[in-house]
């Protein structure tokens, strides 16, 4: 039995995409350079030829990786009306207590987490430690640079 990842349908779409403009554009540009590389003759020393080879084989594991996130998906539809906890989905403010410093971030599925632009797991330590908790609540999670604690200031 294949464990089912929790993901947003936006999330989802993004993969499909990502997988589509692989299958139908780089994939066959990849096999095209493979092709005229190859004819340019010994293969030993076709520097073209390596590279493409290389280029195919990284596509290759790409298009599986993609295939196996899509199966092992399930969309999570996203409750909008305002809500006592944090769970998949909502969006959160929190206040950094050690640096006084504002942050929201939403909790979304691991295929999709991108910290940078305000999506954290919730199977990271931080969403793991969010899920279940309300407005007020105080946290501490254990990160790469140390204890953080954060005191939750909204749900959205």
């Amino acid at each position: 039995m294949i464990d089912k990842v929790p993901i947003t349908r936006e999330g989802l779409e993004k993969l499909k995409q990502e997988l589509h403009i692989i299958l139908t554009g780089e994939r066959p540009r990849n096999i095209k350079a493979i092709e005229e590389a190859r004819s340019h003759g010994d293969l030993n020393e076709n520097a073209e030829y390596h590279a493409a080879k290389e280029r195919q084989s990284f596509l290759e594991a790409k298009i599986n990786e993609l295939e196996m996130a899509i199966n092992r998906s399930e969309v999570i539809e996203i409750d909008n009306e305002q809500t006592e906890k944090i769970f998949f989905g909502k969006r959160v403010e929190l206040r950094n207590i050690i640096n006084n410093q504002n942050i929201v971030y939403q909790l979304v599925g691991p295929y999709e987490s991108d910290p940078e632009n305000g999506k954290i797991s919730v199977t990271s330590p931080l969403g793991k430690a969010l899920i279940g908790k309300e407005e007020g609540d105080t946290i501490k999670v254990k990160t790469p640079t140390g204890v953080q604690e954060f005191e939750i200031l909204e749900i959205k």
